[in-house]
């Protein structure tokens, strides 16, 4: 196990009328005049929107809008908000949505601290050097982890990279968890955020580094808790136990206490991030392509044991009378399996995406070096993958 510090400072309310403190939240981070952010008016046609409103009009608490932004946010929507922050002296971000939205309230917060584009923060042409506006978080939908990380990932359709901004003065100062409000979240987009988790821990999980015992039976829980609760949030989207459990684990899968004394990968994360600059596919969807694919390809020899662990432990795979590559490869047919079971594409074909830039699309993945530590990728790695989801 590695050495590490720990921070976890972002304070979580959760359960039902859990919005009822938002008002308090609000007055105990100093937010006088506040952006309240949300994406494609869904907050509004299920009737959080109005609980938001209603609370802030009753406290007094200044605010401006700014909504569209979009499931694979875009810097646009960050220049917009950084815009509206400065026009009306605002001092705080609520963001209620999902991690798209969170994810660019992030990059305003910190791009309303800076003289530049906040583009540069992704592009690593800048480093945050004031103090970013602080967020606060309305969760609607089980996915990301963004509520309580350190991550934004923002994509510019002008360039079509998506790219990742990281800092510890970007988490969220507190974070409303309510299952109730992820009941309208329809199944797709259930599905879709349920992967997303499942792939967070993978990256996680799967690492060179030894003796990180505890890390690893954590992530398993996680991974069998989604595991467990996803058929019957798929069966009945008001299924409080459900959802429950299934937001928690979204949480807890990336808000780094997983990753603590250990080295992560995030491959599969980047090359993701380069097919869905492109063709705009949900991110959940492009990783249940993608991670069974880099699974086969990162087994070998070294990294076996660790597969087998995960088969075993997992999805309880025997090992009787097989050898450690058949178990390893029945737990990855397992995974693609329970990502079929949610209806995601199993192919990027499937997902109406073909091979013409897929040379391309390994360039950029690798712009900034090699991928993964579990297994490192270069560009023609990834290109292999690729192919192989096709």
């Amino acid at each position: 196990m590695l050495n590490f510090t720990m921070s976890l400072p972002t304070e979580v309310c959760f359960g039902k009328d859990s919005i009822d403190k938002l008002a308090e939240y609000i007055n105990k981070f100093n937010g006088k005049r506040i952006l309240l952010a949300y994406g494609g008016g869904s907050i509004i046609k299920n009737g959080i929107y109005d609980k938001i409103t209603a609370i802030l009009n009753a406290n007094g608490i200044f605010y401006k809008e700014l909504s569209d932004i979009k499931p694979n946010p875009d810097i646009s929507s960050v220049r917009d908000g950084v815009k509206i922050i400065r026009e009306h002296e605002l001092d705080f971000i609520l963001a209620a949505g999902g991690g798209s939205v969170i994810d660019a309230c992030k990059g305003m917060a910190a791009g309303a601290v800076y003289d530049g584009d906040p583009w540069d923060f992704y592009l690593r042409k800048a480093k945050l050097t004031g103090t970013p506006l602080p967020v606060g978080v309305i969760l609607t939908l089980a996915a990301t982890g963004s509520e309580t990380n350190w991550g934004s990932i923002v994509s510019n359709a002008k360039t079509e990279r998506k790219l990742p901004f990281r800092h510890e003065l970007l988490r969220p100062k507190f974070a409303v968890l309510d299952p109730c409000f992820t009941y309208s979240v329809p199944a797709y987009h259930t599905a879709a955020g349920i992967v997303d988790i499942m792939a967070h821990v993978f990256e996680q999980y799967f690492s060179p580094t030894d003796g990180a015992f505890l890390s690893d039976r954590l992530s398993e829980a996680v991974m069998k808790t989604v595991i467990h609760y996803a058929p019957a949030v798929m069966a009945d989207p008001e299924n409080y136990e459900a959802r429950a459990n299934i937001l928690w684990a979204g949480t807890l899968a990336l808000n780094q206490i997983l990753t603590y004394g250990k080295m992560t990968d995030w491959a599969t994360h980047m090359i993701e991030h380069e097919v869905s600059a492109i063709y705009d596919i949900s991110h959940g969807a492009g990783l249940a392509i993608l991670f069974p694919n880099w699974m086969r390809f990162a087994l070998d020899e070294d990294t076996q044991p660790k597969f087998v662990e995960y088969s075993k432990n997992v999805w309880g795979v025997s090992a009787d009378g097989k050898t450690g590559f058949e178990v390893a490869h029945e737990g990855i047919d397992r995974t693609t399996e329970f990502f079929k079971s949610l209806n995601m594409p199993l192919t990027l074909t499937e997902a109406g995406i073909d091979g013409s830039r897929f040379d391309e699309m390994a360039e950029k993945a690798v712009a900034f070096g090699d991928l993964g530590s579990f297994r490192k990728l270069g560009k023609n790695d990834v290109l292999e993958i690729l192919i192989m989801s096709l």
